[in-house]
């Protein structure tokens, strides 16, 4: 298999899965009564969406999972070994790629019981957040002692070199991921934000993987790009469906699996500048609401909402925080390509 079809293999099988899958599982979602409830505390023009179908992240996680898996079995029972071919060995890669996955899944677990908690259970917060912290500080403990036990505990950091950790990449790894898959989590907020930034992000990573030959991350990267493009379909405004915890999780573990498999985890401050600016702007909200007792920065938290209450449509937010990060990627690629040593 060449190093293309590595990525637009998977690339057009997980967008055809995940926008075929909307005509079944849509409808399923709506007859099961999984229908998103929508907060007071939200925008009150967002009532309007209440009722429709959440957990539709199930739709790009299939949708993934089966990119990323007939990809790898076309490619050794056509006789290749894509994952040799490039930087890393063969090993190492697998290794890369598969835990990436599973840590993707594990995180979809968790966004799975969240949002089961809340549609069936009607608990509308879900899981506590010291449930979830814990959840998921285990599941990234057990992803960072993968990495560490194939050899990678090293950190890349463009126009220095490797840096080796050792066992101080799991506090660092820990501070990194949970933040992470929690800012790519504050970003599904609005019709097709999420998935419309992360498919931004997936280019630049697939672009990285590329040009590194780490050709077991350019087919988890084509599998986030195709699975993000087909649940547009569903989910641009006025969405069909909601991604959901489930979703919006799966997510997070993707992206941090792509920059963990590329060894620069720090590049998501550039190919996730959304993220990063959604997360702090949440955070600065609710540091300065307890500091003064009650004043706000801005009209409301995560920032997305602000531009709505500023009068801006959901389409325009997605369009400019999309071109924002095609910028942030833009500079990411040009810093990995220029900054190998």
């Amino acid at each position: 298999m060449s190093e293309l079809a590595a990525i637009l293999m998977p690339a057009a099988i997980a967008f055809a899965v995940t926008a075929l899958l909307g005509f079944v599982m849509i409808p399923w979602l709506r007859k099961l009564h999984f229908g998103q409830t929508i907060l007071d505390i939200g925008p009150r023009w967002h009532k309007s969406k209440q009722g429709t179908p959440t957990m539709g992240g199930l739709l790009f996680i299939i949708g993934t999972a089966a990119a990323v898996i007939v990809t790898y079995v076309t490619d050794r029972l056509t006789g290749g070994n894509i994952m040799a071919n490039g930087s890393l060995t063969s090993g190492q890669e697998n290794v890369k790629l598969f835990a990436g996955l599973c840590l993707a899944l594990c995180f979809a677990g968790v966004g799975f019981l969240d949002d089961y908690i809340k549609v069936v259970k009607k608990r509308n917060l879900g899981l506590t957040v010291r449930q979830k912290t814990v959840i998921q500080l285990f599941i990234i403990i057990a992803y960072l002692g993968t990495l560490y036990m194939s050899g990678s505990s090293y950190l890349f950091i463009p126009f220095v070199g490797n840096i080796e950790l050792g066992l101080w990449m799991f506090p660092l790894g820990i501070c990194v991921i949970y933040a992470a898959i929690n800012a790519v989590n504050f970003t599904d907020g609005i019709d097709g934000l999420c998935s419309s930034v992360t498919l931004t992000a997936g280019v630049a990573f697939a672009v990285m993987a590329a040009v590194q030959k780490v050709f077991g991350m350019g087919i988890l990267a084509g599998a986030l790009i195709g699975a993000c493009a087909g649940f547009l379909v569903w989910n641009f405004n006025p969405a069909k469906v909601f991604m959901g915890d489930t979703g919006s999780l799966f997510l997070g573990g993707m992206v941090v699996a792509l920059a963990y498999g590329l060894d620069c985890p720090i590049i998501l401050v550039l190919v996730g500048i959304i993220y990063v600016v959604e997360g702090f702007s949440d955070v600065l909200q609710i540091t300065y609401f307890k500091l003064t007792h009650g004043k706000r920065i801005f009209k409301m938290a995560p920032i997305h909402h602000h531009f709505e209450m500023c009068g801006w449509s959901e389409k325009k937010i997605v369009g400019v925080f999309s071109f924002i990060n095609i910028i942030g990627c833009a500079a990411g690629v040009a810093l990995m390509y220029f900054g190998r040593v």
